[in-house]
């Protein structure tokens, strides 16, 4: 496989399409390389558009996805970002080249190990993987600059919310499939947010937050 045209068709053909637009954004899919990130068995599929498996529960965002969900976010040299759903770290590495200093959770044991060692093979310096569940944050780290949660939720917990500074944003794929939204969540005051739907799209849930109640009738 040529990695360098592979990664040119992602980028032009799934990814500019998906409204992603952001030189830097667009720069950093270069500089990052995907396929470091994925594991052995599913390398030849690293720019597919589709979801990775990377255990009997989690997947790996889609290309396109990861790439707009770091458009949207909006990060700044100087933030502090925490990423719920570490995976293999490849959204880590992206946030950490935007952001001055990134904590990545990652409720798998196996994925935080792997997350970690791709992490130190990119030279990721000021990113940090810690295994731990992720739907209470991290509250010995609060405020953040931004919150992103790498993989879908029924709902959005108050208690990460809180963990933001006011001005600071929060983006998540919400609701349940066939119908889930990526949206964003800034803190406008001290029990203020605003919310905005984004786009619409599926991902694997993360593990350790609720579902949404059932109906009942």
């Amino acid at each position: 496989m040529n990695l360098e045209q592979a990664r040119f068709n992602m980028i032009e053909q799934q990814i500019r399409p998906w409204d992603v637009l952001d030189p830097g954004v667009l720069e950093l899919l270069h500089f990052v390389h995907r396929e470091d990130f994925v594991p052995e068995a599913h390398r030849a599929q690293a720019f597919v558009d589709t979801e990775l498996p990377l255990s009997a529960t989690r997947r790996m965002l889609a290309p396109k996805v990861e790439a707009r969900l770091l458009q949207e976010l909006k990060l700044q040299r100087h933030e502090k970002v925490l990423e719920i759903g570490a995976a293999t770290g490849h959204l880590a590495a992206l946030l950490g080249r935007q952001a001055q200093r990134v904590i990545a959770l990652e409720a798998d044991a196996g994925l935080a190990t792997q997350a970690a060692a791709n992490l130190r093979r990119a030279g990721a310096l000021n990113v940090t993987v810690l295994n731990q569940d992720g739907a209470a944050g991290l509250a010995a780290e609060e405020p953040f600059d931004a919150i992103l949660l790498s993989g879908s939720v029924a709902e959005l917990p108050q208690a990460l919310l809180n963990q933001l500074k006011v001005g600071g944003r929060l983006i998540a794929i919400v609701g349940t499939g066939p119908v889930m939204r990526a949206v964003l969540v800034t803190r406008t005051g001290a029990g203020e947010f605003r919310r905005v739907e984004l786009f619409d799209t599926v991902a694997g849930r993360l593990p350790g937050f609720a579902e949404a109640p059932a109906f009942s009738f």
